[in-house]
């Protein structure tokens, strides 16, 4: 199997383990960067990602346009994509999600989003917050959709993992499609551990020194990988994953 059918094929797995996790809903998708071009990704066109399939996975230039001349509707926000891919040549996989868990982060003045269970570790020290307003003023609708909207995005990330938008979801850079799953399905399971915590009173976040042993495990090694064929095979994409 060549590069880039398998990494049609992980689009797919990535999409349907995140719908299934419901850390996707109907509006969210996965990326992955082109494995023989790195100036451009391929993405899903428009469609639910509990029904994606490897015929919808295009490749997208860093500009949001298709490579190819394609008839079928494209992700509004796919600008998000190219934007961070741009910016950050490590990156290797984005998510865009609209998680319910983490909404009250993206909103709240005086709570910010943190780890504080060990599977989320990795997101690292920092989970800024991207607003629209600040620099495309009150009249959006609060949409990423166009390029300067995800080069703006793609800054307020830096060279952290997540992101929250501020009334509106997420995004997170993955090194691979395995690393970004895995932290996906944990980051809503982390929200709502952070809440209840709060609602109990005091509680104890990662320390800065287990955050970064966490940023030290190695993304390939049979213990973090478990979990992606796992969830794959949850979700009937076991043909998918033979090469």
């Amino acid at each position: 199997m060549d590069l880039i059918e398998r990494a049609r094929r992980d689009v797919v797995i990535a999409n349907r383990i995140l719908a299934h996790q419901k850390v996707l809903d109907a509006y969210g998708h996965v990326s992955l960067r082109h494995p023989t071009d790195p100036a451009k990704f391929l993405l899903a066109v428009s469609c639910s990602p509990g029904l994606v399939g490897t015929g919808d996975v295009i490749a997208h230039n860093m500009d949001g346009s298709p490579a190819q001349p394609e008839t079928r509707p494209l992700y509004l926000e796919r600008f998000i994509h190219g934007g961070i891919y741009e910016k950050r040549p490590d990156v290797m996989a984005v998510l865009h999600s609209h998680a319910d868990d983490l909404l009250p982060f993206s909103i709240s003045k005086t709570t910010r989003f943190r780890p504080v269970i060990h599977n989320v570790g990795d997101i690292g020290h920092e989970v800024p917050v991207w607003d629209i307003a600040d620099k495309f003023g009150d009249n959006t609708n609060l949409l990423v959709t166009n390029v300067d909207h995800g080069r703006d995005l793609a800054q307020c990330l830096g060279c952290n993992r997540m992101a929250l938008m501020r009334a509106h979801g997420f995004v997170l850079a993955g090194l691979s499609a395995s690393d970004l799953v895995r932290l996906a399905v944990y980051i809503p399971r982390n929200a709502r551990t952070l809440m209840q915590a709060m609602q109990m009173g005091e509680y104890k976040e990662l320390s800065r020194g287990e955050i970064e042993a966490r940023l030290a495990l190695d993304i390939h090694s049979p213990a973090l990988k478990r979990g992606w064929e796992f969830w794959a095979r949850e979700v009937g994409c076991e043909d998918l994953l033979a090469d």
